[in-house]
């Protein structure tokens, strides 16, 4: 089978890469990721590789000159590869090889080899794939495992035994599973039953590695087809032993409480309906995970999960820490929604207060939308009646929070007064006093005591100064 390539914007480099080639008595495919896609008329990617049954570094600084004499290779010689940027794409070159693994390594002994061997050595069929740039065969389709099979069958399949390829390199497993999340394929059985066997093998596996392929999970469309995978082979209760703790339903008395895994899915899938950014999707994961270890069986109340938001805050370090994941804003940001999960379901009633709508204002400030966004995720019942109802009442306090920061611009707070002022008013060097006065205006304005306003927070502190003994200068 033969691929027509007349019509692919990359033509004119793909002739280039054939001739430079050609000239120098070498063999050169592309493989990989940009072969299955172009074959599934997805986006083509911008990464493509190249595979040589000679050097690929040299061929690589050979197709350099050709395209500019100036252009920069970056050489990798301990993998005996090559990259070139050109244009918006990356270009990869590189040898065909053998692998052999060992136990305990997913570093493996390579050895130069032919098309055939470098194909074997992939993980899917569908990623197994080669196109011809040679001159006899330009645009042959080389595909020794039906992989175009599998492609139209939507099904992934290892083009070697399932359980070798994932023993041979377990971050396999987590790719399998990505693929089935993100492109909506099956695993096929005999492959899925592998990844049940060989799970504890995604232990020598780097937590940055495994957490790539998650992330990726985490951004497909629907996050919950890899999320019960990882469940179902036993990944996720060794990648994040948490979100398993929440799986099951126990009942006391005839009282029983959702099974909070199962829901934790949905709110991510609802969540994803709604946004791309990781870490709001992140949040939604984790909003309940407090949950397990504050679960408690209350008589004549029932199931009790109280403080699981501040808990699930707290332990949102310790998880992000483990899957070396960034701590900086990113995790901070994930801590606050997770605690603010249920803030907004306590101001539905009528008699909310304006300081508490304040409060909320203050602690979610810029992330506000999101939190909401979070909320409504969050409704999973099937009663569309109920449903309804959640959401309108969602919609009734974001109207009166609305109100509350027309009139009192308490979002991004910034105090009216600054310590400076205040250190000019009583002629006082820094010290505790000046933290205790400017905690006491923030708390008089989220209360609703004074405005927020420059003039009366200069009086409140007049007064509350006398009270700590301060003379006005």
């Amino acid at each position: 089978m033969f691929i027509n390539l007349n019509q692919n914007k990359n033509l004119k480099l793909f002739k280039i890469i054939s001739e430079v080639a050609e000239r120098n008595g070498q063999s050169v495919y592309i493989v990989g990721g940009y072969v299955r896609d172009l074959l599934m008329k997805r986006k083509a990617s911008t990464d493509i590789d190249f595979v040589t049954e000679q050097s690929g570094i040299e061929l690589a600084q050979n197709v350099g000159k050709e395209i500019d004499p100036k252009m920069k290779v970056s050489i990798f010689k301990t993998y005996g590869t090559a990259m070139i940027r050109y244009k918006d794409l990356e270009l990869e070159f590189v040898g065909a090889r053998k692998e052999s693994y060992t136990e305990d390594s997913r570093k493996p002994e390579v050895e130069g080899g032919t098309i055939e061997d470098d194909q074997k050595r992939r993980d899917f069929t569908i990623n197994a794939m080669a196109i011809s740039l040679n001159k006899e065969n330009f645009g042959e389709l080389i595909d020794p495992f039906n992989g175009m099979e599998d492609l139209e069958k939507e099904i992934l399949r290892t083009p070697l035994e399932p359980a070798q390829t994932y023993s041979d390199d377990p971050l396999r497993m987590m790719r399998a599973i990505r693929f089935a999340s993100t492109l909506q394929f099956q695993i096929e059985e005999k492959s899925l039953e592998a990844i049940k066997q060989e799970a504890e093998r995604i232990k020598i596996v780097s937590m940055e590695r495994i957490m790539v392929e998650f992330n990726k999970i985490m951004l497909s469309q629907k996050p919950s087809v890899g999320l019960r995978l990882m469940e179902e082979t036993g990944l996720m209760k060794l990648i994040i032993p948490e979100l398993i703790d929440l799986k099951g339903i126990e009942e006391i008395e005839g009282q029983t409480h959702k099974d909070n895994f199962y829901h934790t899915l949905e709110v991510v899938d609802n969540i994803s309906e709604n946004t791309d950014k990781l870490w709001l999707r992140w949040a939604a994961l984790l909003h309940d995970i407090g949950k397990a270890p504050t679960k408690k069986f209350v008589e004549g109340t029932g199931w009790t999960f109280h403080g699981h938001e501040f808990l699930g805050a707290k332990m949102v370090k310790t998880l992000f820490q483990r899957l070396k994941l960034p701590l900086g804003p990113d995790m901070k940001y994930v801590q606050k929604m997770v605690k603010l999960s249920s803030r907004p379901i306590a101001l539905i009633t009528d008699d909310a207060s304006d300081s508490a709508l304040r409060r909320l204002l203050f602690d979610s400030g810029e992330d506000l939308e999101d939190l909401f966004t979070l909320c409504k995720a969050d409704i999973t019942t099937k009663n569309s009646k109920k449903q309804e109802k959640f959401k309108k009442n969602f919609e009734y306090v974001a109207v009166k929070i609305k109100e509350v920061e027309e009139k009192d611009q308490v979002r991004n707070f910034q105090p009216p007064i600054s310590g400076e002022e205040i250190m000019a008013m009583f002629n006082l060097k820094p010290g505790r006093e000046i933290g205790i006065l400017k905690e006491k205006v923030k708390e008089a304005i989220l209360e609703g005591e004074i405005g927020n306003d420059s003039e009366e927070a200069k009086q409140f502190v007049i007064a509350e100064g006398e009270k700590l003994g301060l003379t006005l200068v």
